[in-house]
């Protein structure tokens, strides 16, 4: 067990994760949890699973998708729906029915 002169700050990442989290509830993480990894990560386990679910959507299409539709369109000379282009799993979808 850590003596609490040696405790280690949180990651990056981990803080980022506990501001979306926070963010998304509008609660607010306390000081104390937020200068220490090990009770960060605690409050981040209480937390995330009252956090709203992110929407259904996927991320945006990928460079690489992008650049391959681009290809198969100029080749077809069909134009890209725009909404393609913010979804990756549409995006999937136009080139498998365009290849």
């Amino acid at each position: 067990m850590l003596n609490a002169q040696y405790q280690l700050p949180p990651t990056p990442k981990q803080v980022d994760y506990a501001r979306a989290i926070a963010s998304r509830l509008g609660v607010v993480i306390p000081p104390d949890d937020a200068g220490d990894r090990r009770r960060l990560s605690e409050w981040i386990d209480r937390h995330k699973s009252a956090c709203p679910a992110r929407p259904a959507r996927g991320p945006g299409a990928t460079s690489r998708q992008v650049a391959y539709a681009e290809r198969i369109a100029r080749a077809k000379r069909r134009a890209i729906p725009d909404e393609c282009f913010r979804d990756s799993g549409m995006m999937s979808r136009w080139i498998d029915s365009n290849r």
